[in-house]
């Protein structure tokens, strides 16, 4: 494992775009932390986002983890493009003249996948830990350490979203049109959600019906891992019941999406590496 790994992170130490993609990517997941500086001061009304609750203990696993998987495209871009350039650059040839099994070529992408994760879910806990500490509330143990599997959701939906673009990338060849058939799987998703809609439109339990087919979709599926946050601000909530609304969804991990993830990255792969086994290189 650490030999394939150090054959990627050589790759990518000499690619340039590959580092410039990294560090806006790092650097935007610490600038989740200049939401504490939003600040709205109207005549009498003064409003401090910080202290609205948004990085209290243990709702900051949520929310941090729900903006910093928005970020997540600019690593998709590391990914799709390190593997478009296996291809422009000939390396992949080379890598299997070199001795490298086709399998061993898909098992060095998808460590390094999962390295990204790993530093992406690492990076978010350390910012969310110290803004936690300097705005939350509350800062018993056993209230910190409440809603860390929002850490784990985070994860795998990385790892699912990358596996996702590494097999774009394998099966297209090129970076932009790898980005592009994402955004094309996202559109035909967001039909077929909408056809299902029109489809239950007479049914009392329609929203039930249309999330229960959706679930199994991987880009779907990867969404519910974190649901919205916003809606379970004490402040929204206070909003809702003043107009007689009120908020009944769940917004725990759910064991379920996490193993529809799991299983799309697990076809990802494998799909990866059966191509890739059938092509001629």
């Amino acid at each position: 494992m650490l030999r394939l790994l150090s054959i990627e992170f050589h790759k990518l130490r000499y690619n340039k775009a590959s580092r410039i993609l990294s560090i806006i990517y790092f650097g935007l997941l610490t600038s989740i932390a200049l939401i504490a500086a939003i600040k709205f001061d109207i005549g009498p009304v003064k409003f401090h986002l910080a202290e609205a609750g948004i990085f209290n203990f243990p709702y900051i696993w949520h929310f941090n983890t729900f903006m910093a998987a928005i970020l997540k495209f600019f690593l998709l871009l590391v990914i799709v493009s390190m593997m478009a350039n296996e291809y422009s650059y000939k390396t992949l040839k080379q890598n299997l003249i070199d001795g490298l099994s086709k399998k061993e070529f898909i098992l060095s992408k998808f460590y390094t996948v999962i390295a990204f994760a790993a530093v992406s879910t690492v990076f978010v806990f350390i910012v969310s830990l110290i803004l936690g500490f300097i705005y939350s509330d509350y800062n018993e143990f056993n209230i910190v350490t409440s809603g860390l599997e929002y850490l784990l959701a985070f994860f795998i939906k990385l790892v699912g979203f990358f596996s996702f673009g590494l097999f774009f990338g394998i099966l297209v060849k090129r970076s932009a049109f790898a980005v592009g058939g994402l955004v094309v799987w996202l559109i035909i998703e967001s039909i077929l959600k909408g056809i299902l809609f029109y489809q239950f439109r007479n049914f009392d339990n329609m929203t039930e019906r249309v999330n229960g087919v959706m679930q199994f979709f991987p880009l779907e599926s990867m969404a519910n891992l974190i649901k919205e946050p916003f809606s379970r601000l004490g402040a929204v909530r206070s909003v809702a019941n003043q107009v007689g609304e009120q908020f009944t969804k769940s917004y725990s991990v759910q064991i379920l999406d996490v193993l529809i993830v799991s299983a799309w990255t697990f076809i990802f792969i494998y799909l990866s590496y059966k191509l890739l086994k059938k092509r001629d290189v």
